[in-house]
């Protein structure tokens, strides 16, 4: 049988101000008729698929759309929460869905209570087994006496003793004639960062071993890192990475989502990596207003970080975004950035005291940020404030 691994959608994801919920449609088009084109038995869709757990009217549209689309392909549909999605709201739609014919797991539950789903492969007739591990908080994986009492290595140890026991107890539902399949949203030990994961559910204190899958299964599916990566364990361990580049720290991984083949007995194996390429591509360009002005046309609809390699002036990021309208971030290479200052530093030796307009002139000169203009500006404001005050 064939099913299509895939994760963190982070639907509704605004990049530097930037709504990406067209590119978001776009890539979803394009899972849906990688979906049709290989016509796999299931699609799993490994947690976060909102940016937010209070995503807008128009992210819950989409992604109500999209997990409808690819039902009516003919294939089993069956998503779960990660850290960004809203476990309870997943929940309580859950019925709703099912009537659908989709799996929507929001919280961990026993094997009886929906946390294995079961269906036959439309393909090959075979049995399937899913054992689904939604995004699990350390606040409520350990104890808080635990927390209080261990060092942070031990808290990791027991959140992964934690979800190795739950795992087992989820693949006790495992049968020798089935396929059976693992998706968690979660970080294993090794994985590496694409960039955009929200650091503060990406530490140490959160990750598993990657022993603590069970080697029975044929297949583990997770998400939670953006980057496309294996990793060595027992049974195949696979992030398939976001089908949409999300931040400039991803910009040189490669969105696409997996294809993969598995059979009773035998472990599964990846047909294809299916590139992704609806979402805009993320680009740093570095240069002088100068250099950046001659290649003004080359990035095309890219949405671009910029470095500038020369020193801060007043109306310098305008005149980048005006050159360069896709420029979503802009600012000075570390390379010739003013030289931090601490307070007082510009006092003169002499004690003397010096007027607002010096004080200020002093400041843009330890910013390196010389401009008549905007010193022309603070003394007329600062004369308007005094005279209002008089």
């Amino acid at each position: 049988m064939k099913f299509l691994h895939t994760s963190d959608w982070h639907i509704g994801k605004v990049l530097k101000g930037r709504s990406r919920l067209d590119e978001q449609r776009a890539v979803l088009r394009e899972i849906v008729q990688v979906t049709r084109d290989h016509r796999v038995d299931a699609v799993l869709v490994a947690g976060d698929l909102y940016e937010s757990s209070a995503p807008s009217a128009d992210a819950q549209q989409l992604l109500v759309r999209a997990l409808l689309t690819l039902r009516r392909t003919g294939a089993e549909v069956i998503a779960i929460a990660g850290n960004h999605d809203h476990a309870p709201t997943f929940d309580a739609y859950r019925p709703l869905m099912a009537s659908a014919g989709i799996t929507l797991a929001g919280s961990v539950r026993v094997a009886a209570d929906g946390g294995v789903v079961k269906f036959t492969a439309r393909s090959t007739g075979e049995p399937v087994t899913v054992a689904l591990l939604p995004f699990l908080s350390q606040r409520y994986a350990v104890r808080a006496a635990q927390l209080v009492s261990t060092t942070p290595r031990e808290a990791a140890t027991g959140y992964g003793r934690l979800v190795r026991n739950l795992l087992a107890a989820l693949a006790a539902g495992f049968r020798d004639d089935a396929v059976n399949l693992v998706m968690a949203h979660l970080m294993v030990a090794g994985g590496k960062f694409g960039g955009g994961e929200r650091s503060a559910q990406s530490f140490l204190e959160y990750w598993v071993p990657a022993d603590a899958f069970p080697p029975e299964a044929h297949y583990v599916a997770l998400g939670h890192l953006h980057r496309r990566q294996s990793l060595s364990a027992p049974c195949p361990v696979h992030y398939c990475g976001s089908p949409i580049t999300l931040d400039f720290g991803e910009q040189d991984d490669p969105s696409m989502v997996l294809v993969v083949e598995a059979g009773v007995g035998a472990p599964a194996r990846i047909v294809a990596e299916v590139p992704i390429g609806s979402g805009r591509r993320l680009r740093t360009v570095r240069g002088t207003v100068e250099e950046l002005t001659r290649c003004a046309d080359s990035p095309g609809d890219d949405y671009l970080r910029v470095l500038l390699c020369e020193p801060a002036r007043a109306g310098l990021r305008q005149e980048v975004q005006r050159l360069l309208p896709n420029a979503l971030e802009v600012r000075i290479d570390p390379e010739f950035a003013a030289p931090v200052h601490t307070a007082g530093s510009s006092a003169p030796a002499d004690g003397v005291e010096r007027s607002p307009a010096e004080l200020f002139h002093a400041y843009c000169v330890t910013r390196n940020l010389v401009d008549e203009r905007v010193e022309a500006l603070f003394a007329r404001l600062h004369d308007q404030v005094t005279t209002a005050h008089a």
